[in-house]
């Protein structure tokens, strides 16, 4: 494995020093680089490119993963990324997780601006208001990118979708669809509607039904689904901006769904009915 260049044997080496620092947002935001780890992660980095390059720039491996990911390693090389061979107490150093898998890649940022967004004309979009917990980010783009959400949107007040926890929660959904940060919600929302999209907010204490909605036919259009704090759910001022409240039925005794679940339940309604004879995937793809 000497071809993929010389053993970093020191965690004080400065291209280490540089990735250990992609832990801390302001560094992130400064760089537009963050961190993507484990093997799904970077083999989904090594395979993105965006109008500007490759995402991958640079993969850590430990001699253990260089070989038993030799794929990986190579989609890598093929990206045109660095690839550093690593003792494991420099995975370890620049790895948040309790157990690193021996694969760590530093990529470039890939948020796609809200503008060109709008002007693919989205039918289904996950919109992530005060989102503040990084795994349900993380997750909740996980969950729209498997029901074959056009986009995601995070607003200003959420949480930074390269934070590590969250790249790691979408389990390389972050790769696979567009997705805009940093959008102010009032923005959001205006855009969308502008666009022909119904906005829809959920929340728990909403006055309409998502059973109600499926059964009146009204999830059959472009839809943006607005989702919000899992502790507090989303501000009225926030609700205000929608075209209903929904809410999911609870059926049973729970008090309550988590983010990650709702969101869930929301975009698949929506993805089944725009998919149904008469659903606007069904007439523009007919």
């Amino acid at each position: 494995m000497s071809s993929a260049g010389p053993e970093l044997i020191s965690s004080r080496s400065p291209r280490v020093a540089a990735a250990r620092r992609l832990e801390r947002r302001n560094f992130r935001g400064k760089e537009r680089l963050f961190l993507a780890e484990g093997p799904q992660a970077v083999r989904e980095a090594a395979a993105h490119r965006s109008a500007g390059g490759a995402t991958l720039v640079e993969l850590f491996a430990t001699t253990e993963a260089a070989e038993r990911y030799a794929d990986i390693i190579a989609g890598a090389r093929a990206a045109g990324a660095r690839v550093h061979l690593a003792a494991e107490q420099v995975i370890e150093d620049i790895s948040t997780t309790v157990t690193p898998q021996g694969l760590v890649g530093v990529c470039r940022f890939l948020d796609t601006p809200f503008e060109e967004i709008l002007a693919a004309r989205p039918r289904l979009v996950a919109v992530l208001a005060h989102v503040r917990d990084p795994g349900n980010a993380g997750t909740v783009l996980r969950c729209a990118d498997a029901a074959g959400a056009d986009a995601v949107v995070l607003t200003d007040a959420s949480v930074d979708v390269y934070n590590p926890k969250a790249v790691r929660a979408s389990v390389g959904s972050l790769f696979h669809l567009p997705v805009a940060v940093g959008v102010p919600v009032e923005h959001a929302v205006a855009g969308l509607k502008d666009a022909g999209v119904r906005v829809l907010a959920a929340d728990g204490a909403g006055d309409d039904d998502l059973d109600d909605e499926l059964d009146n036919g009204t999830m059959g259009t472009p839809t943006a689904w607005v989702f919000g704090n899992e502790a507090w759910g989303l501000p009225e001022e926030t609700r205000g901006l929608a075209d209903a409240v929904v809410r999911v039925p609870i059926h049973g005794k729970a008090e309550s769904l988590n983010l990650a679940t709702a969101a869930a339940v929301c975009l698949y309604a929506s993805a089944r009915a725009q998919r149904a004879s008469g659903g606007c995937r069904s007439v523009t793809e007919s």
